[in-house]
């Protein structure tokens, strides 16, 4: 996320500074920022005054819309620079293409995404649903080293970006394949188990548990995604256990993370646990 209220002082009174958001992010090249729509008229005047302070950007564009379908993806608007709403991403070593129109991109997950590629053991085989354009699988690829990665994305557009960016990776993305379709058709179709599953979709995540757990090995390790104060933190992750019941497997959960406020004490989380 990059600073806002403190650029803007020269070009908008202070008035309209408290109804602007204090940051913004930046994927690749291209700023992604909210307009009120009380600054329409100065939303250029914004756009110009953030491409000639930040020089990573040439594009800004304003959110025309919440990330909404079962894709989560979200409408933008370009309001400076270049036109253009295709980019390149740097995160953690490893170099992610997509378009922030039609593919679902948090650049404020790049760091649990680190984390997880830290707990990977050498030679580990390793699920990621919902892969997206491939951040997941690309960044354990380039920080760790597992035999194996299978990224499952039901997105087409997604999964051609993920295609593109297991090449523009060259090495990095020879130990992982991306398939196209939905995680409960493809996933019980594939023969071997695998030591960790990741499912980072946080909202409905529930819904694909069963499918999720039936995929780890005994003794491996499952990384649930959901959103939740945290006075909700252990129903979250009472959702596993009681999936596992279910599919007459036990689970102990050994660590629950915050991952980002999504607004007010309600956060992204991720519950780490181990099913036998």
């Amino acid at each position: 996320m990059r600073p806002l209220h403190k650029i803007l002082k020269e070009i908008i009174t202070k008035k309209e500074i408290k109804k602007m958001p204090a940051s913004f992010d930046v994927i690749g090249e291209i700023a992604i920022i909210e307009v009120p729509k009380e600054l329409k008229k100065k939303e250029k005047k914004i756009a110009q005054k953030i491409i000639e302070t930040f020089k990573q950007v040439k594009t800004v564009a304003k959110k025309a819309g919440i990330h909404k379908g079962e894709f989560r993806t979200r409408k933008t608007k370009i309001i400076g620079g270049e036109k253009t709403k295709e980019t390149i991403q740097k995160e953690s070593g490893t170099i992610i293409k997509l378009n922030i129109d039609k593919c679902y991109y948090s650049p404020r997950y790049g760091t649990e995404r680190l984390r997880i590629a830290k707990q990977v053991k050498e030679g580990e085989k390793i699920l990621v649903m919902f892969s997206g354009v491939g951040p997941f699988p690309l960044v354990i690829a380039k920080n760790s080293k597992p035999e194996k990665i299978v990224g499952v994305e039901k997105n087409p557009e997604c999964h051609k970006y993920a295609l593109e960016n297991k090449k523009l990776n060259k090495k990095t993305g020879e130990k992982i394949e991306f398939i196209e379709g939905d995680v409960k058709n493809i996933v019980p179709k594939i023969k071997n188990q695998f030591d960790r599953v990741a499912m980072p979709l946080p909202k409905g995540g529930e819904n694909f548990l069963s499918t999720a757990i039936r995929a780890v090995k005994p003794g491996g390790i499952l990384h649930f995604y959901d959103f939740a104060t945290p006075e909700k933190f252990e129903e979250s992750a009472n959702k596993i256990i009681e999936e596992c019941k279910k599919e007459k497997r036990k689970c102990k959960v050994l660590r629950i993370t915050k991952c980002g406020e999504v607004k007010p004490r309600t956060y992204r989380i991720c519950i780490d646990a181990t099913i036998t």
